[in-house]
C-alpha cells in the first residue's frame, strides 16, 4: 500500500461538477492499493499518516502531527500510484489491486484513520469515480510512504 501525503492549506474533491469533500489545513492523502495488500498494511499506514510529525511547532520545526496541529485529512483513492512505466511508454497497472480488494483496503484505511483522529476530521473522495482534486500545498511538504505485505517498507532510499 502506498500513500502520497501532502501537507495542505486546503484541498477539495469534485465529482461530476459537485464538491464531494473539502478540508482546510491538514493532509491530502492519495492512496494506492497493491494486489498483495491486506488490512494489516491499511492499519499501519493509516496510523503512520496520523502520527507523522510534518506540521510546524512554535519554533517552525516540523514537529507536530495532523492531530496536534488541529488539522484534517482528505483521503482519495488513486490506483495509478502503482503504475509501472520502466518499459515502453504506456504504464502498466498490473501491480494495482482489483476494485474489490482496493475498496476493502481503502475503507479499512479510512476506518483506522478515523479511529486515530477526532470525529469529523477525515473526509474522502468517491472510490472509483473520476475526480478533480484541488489543493494548495503548504511548504511544500510531500512524502511517499509505502508498506509491503511482508511488513517492511517496499522501497528504500539509496545510501
Amino acid at each position: 500500500m502506498i500513500a502520497l501525503i501532502q501537507r495542505v492549506s486546503e484541498a477539495s474533491v469534485t465529482v461530476e461538477e459537485s464538491e464531494a469533500a473539502a478540508i482546510g489545513p491538514g493532509l491530502l492523502i492519495l492512496l494506492g492499493v497493491r494486489d498483495t495488500d491486506t488490512a494489516r498494511e491499511a492499519d499501519w499506514l493509516a496510523r503512520k499518516c496520523a502520527r507523522l510529525r510534518i506540521f510546524p511547532d512554535d519554533a517552525g520545526r516540523m514537529n507536530r502531527s495532523v492531530l496536534q496541529a488541529g488539522g484534517k485529512a482528505l483521503v482519495v483513492s488513486q490506483f495509478t500510484l502503482y503504475a509501472e512505466a520502466r518499459k515502453g511508454n504506456r504504464p502498466s497497472f498490473a501491480l494495482a489491486a482489483g476494485p474489490e480488494l482496493a475498496q476493502a483496503c481503502y475503507d479499512r484505511f479510512i476506518a483506522t484513520l478515523r479511529e486515530e483522529l477526532p470525529a469529523g476530521s477525515v473526509a474522502t473522495g468517491v472510490f472509483g469515480a473520476a475526480m478533480e482534486v484541488r489543493l494548495l500545498n503548504d511548504g511544500p511538504v510531500t512524502l511517499i510512504l509505502e508498506r509491503s505485505a511482508d511488513g517492511k517498507p517496499a522501497t528504500r532510499p539509496p545510501r
